[in-house]
C-alpha cells in the first residue's frame, strides 16, 4: 500500500507552488530589463503586458510539471532529498514545456537569459518554500499537533526498533501507540502494549484511529506478513513493510519494479549515478586547490626528509581501493629504509622504525599530504574508509564481520572513523562500524563535515592513535 497523502497540505503547496512560479516569472522580467545588473545583451526587450500574457500558460504548465513529477506526493515519511528531487525534476519538465511551447507558437518576445532567471528563481523559491513549510509543521508535530497514531505488528528486535525509529523521528508525527502479536508468550515491550493479534487488526484499526501499522517481523515470519495485508485488504490505513536486515549492516536498498515483480537490491555503495559525477568533481576541485595552497609546505617536507635520513622523499606502499583492486598509496617516508626487512607488521606507539621527523610527520598527520595526488589520479577520495595493506585485508576478512563492505567506496584520506578517533591501533570493530555508517548515510555535506573536523583535530586536538 502507498503512503496517503494529505490533500490539505497538497493544496497548500500546490498554491505556493504557483504562486512563487509566477512571480519568478515576473521577477525574470524585471531582473533581465529593468534591474540593471546584466549588461543589456542583444535580446530585444518585448513589452511587458506581451510578456505577462503569457503567465496564464506558464502557470498551467508548471501545475501539470509539478504534479507529473511527484511533488504532491507528499506524505509523513517524506525525505528532504526526496523533496529536493521531485521539485528539481518538476521545475526542469516545466522548462522544457514553456520553452517548447513559445517555439510552437513562434514567441519571439521571451529572452533565454530571462528564461534562464526565471527557471534559476523559480527552482530556489519553491524549494525554499517548501522548506519553511515543512519547518513549521515538523515543529507543530514534535509539539503534539498534527499527529497519527500507528501499530506495530510484531514485539521482536525490530518490532521495538521500529517503535525507537518512530519516537526519535518525532518530526513525522507518527505515534506508535502498540503492538499486534499472534505470539500468546509475548509480553509488552519498549513501554507498549500488545492491543491484539492479527486477526484483531481491522477492529483495533478502527477502535484506535490508527493511521500506520508497521509490519516488524522477522525474516522466518513473512508468512504472516501476507495475512496482516489480508487482514487490511478492505481498509484504507497506510502499511508500511520494515525489511528484516541485520546481516548487511552499511548497505542501502533499492527497490524497482520487473516485469510486475519487486525487486529489493542490496547496493553497497550509494556512490552511484550522478552521485560519482559529485564525489568525483568535490574530489578533483578541493585536492588541486589543496595542492596548490600546500605546494610550499609540501617542499619543505620533502626537503626536511630528504637531509634527516638516507633514502628517498616517497614512500609507496601497495593499498586496497575501491572493490579491493589494489594501488600505490604515496606518503612522505617517515620509516628507516629497511623498516620491513623481516616482513610488513602494523605501527605501533614508539616505534623504533620510524626516523625522528617521521615521528613529528605521523603524529601531526603531515606525512600524507602526498595522497593527494592519489585522489586527482582517482585511486583514492578526500574521504572514505582508510585503505589497508593486501595482506592485512585478507586476514581482517577472515575475522571482522563487514570488513570487505568498506570497500564499496573509493579509499580516502580522512574518513568518519579517523575524526570520532577510531584509527591506528584502536579497535578494528569500532572502526568498520564507523565506516559502514558512513557509506549507508553518505551525502555531500558528510563528506564536507568530515573534512572540517580533520582539519580542526589536526590543529587544535591531540591525535589519539596518530603513531
Amino acid at each position: 500500500m502507498t503512503h496517503r497523502t494529505s490533500q490539505p497540505l497538497t493544496a497548500w503547496f500546490a498554491v505556493w507552488d504557483l504562486a512563487l512560479t509566477a512571480a519568478a516569472w515576473v521577477a525574470a522580467y524585471h531582473l533581465r530589463f529593468d534591474a540593471g545588473v546584466l549588461p543589456p545583451g542583444t535580446d530585444p526587450r518585448p513589452e511587458f503586458g506581451l510578456y505577462l500574457a503569457s503567465l496564464p500558460l506558464v502557470a498551467l504548465l508548471a501545475l501539470v510539471a509539478y504534479r507529473a513529477a511527484g511533488m504532491y506526493e507528499v506524505h509523513r515519511l517524506r525525505r528532504f532529498r526526496e523533496e529536493l528531487a521531485a521539485v528539481g525534476k518538476g521545475v526542469g519538465l516545466m522548462a522544457l514545456a514553456v520553452m517548447a511551447t513559445s517555439f510552437a507558437r513562434q514567441s519571439h518576445y521571451e529572452s533565454r537569459l530571462a528564461m534562464g532567471l526565471f527557471v534559476g528563481t523559480a527552482l530556489v523559491w519553491v524549494v525554499a518554500a517548501r522548506r519553511a513549510s515543512w519547518q513549521v509543521l515538523r515543529k507543530l508535530r514534535k509539539r503534539g499537533r498534527n499527529q497519527t497514531r500507528a501499530l506495530v505488528v510484531g514485539t521482536g528486535r525490530l518490532a521495538r526498533r521500529t517503535v525507537r525509529t518512530l519516537r526519535t523521528v518525532s518530526w513525522s508525527g507518527i505515534k506508535p501507540v502498540g503492538f499486534v502479536e499472534d505470539d500468546a508468550h509475548r509480553g509488552p515491550a519498549a513501554g507498549l502494549p500488545v492491543l491484539g493479534n492479527i486477526a484483531d487488526l481491522p477492529d483495533l484499526v478502527a477502535r484506535h484511529d490508527i493511521g500506520y501499522v508497521f509490519v516488524s517481523l522477522p525474516l522466518n515470519r513473512y508468512a504472516d506478513a501476507r495475512r496482516v495485508f489480508n487482514a487490511l485488504s478492505q481498509t484504507t490505513v497506510d502499511v508500511q513493510l520494515v525489511a528484516d536486515v541485520p546481516a548487511v549492516a552499511g548497505m542501502t536498498f533499492h527497490t524497482t519494479q520487473l516485469h510486475g515483480m519487486t525487486v529489493v537490491g542490496l547496493r553497497e555503495s550509494p556512490h552511484h549515478g550522478l552521485n560519482v559525477l559529485v564525489k568525483r568533481a568535490m574530489d578533483v576541485v578541493l585536492a588541486a586547490t589543496a595542492l596548490v595552497l600546500l605546494a610550499p609546505v609540501l617542499l619543505v617536507i620533502a626537503a626536511l626528509v630528504r637531509l634527516s635520513s638516507p633514502g628517498p622523499v616517497f614512500y609507496r606502499q601497495e593499498r586496497c581501493g575501491l572493490n579491493g583492486r589494489p594501488f600505490h598509496m604515496l606518503k612522505f617516508r617517515t620509516m628507516r629504509t629497511d623498516a620491513e626487512a623481516n616482513g610488513p607488521q602494523m605501527t605501533a606507539a614508539n616505534d623504533p622504525r620510524k626516523t625522528r621527523l617521521g615521528a613529528f610527520l605521523r603524529a601531526t598527520n603531515l606525512d600524507e599530504l602526498p595522497q593527494l595526488f592519489n585522489v586527482l589520479w582517482g585511486d583514492m577520495s578526500l574521504v572514505g574508509p582508510r585503505p589497508e595493506r593486501p595482506v592485512f585485508v585478507r586476514q581482517f576478512a577472515k575475522t571482522v564481520p563487514g570488513y570487505m563492505a568498506r570497500h564499496a567506496v573509493k579509499a580516502g584520506m580522512t574518513g568518519w572513523a579517523q575524526v570520532n578517533g577510531w584509527r591506528g591501533n584502536s579497535s578494528l570493530r569500532r572502526r568498520v562500524q564507523f565506516d559502514l555508517y558512513y557509506i549507508t548515510h553518505w551525502n555531500p555535506l558528510f563528506d564536507l563535515r568530515i573534512m572540517f573536523l580533520t582539519v580542526w583535530r589536526m590543529l587544535f586536538a591531540r591525535q589519539k592513535h596518530a603513531y
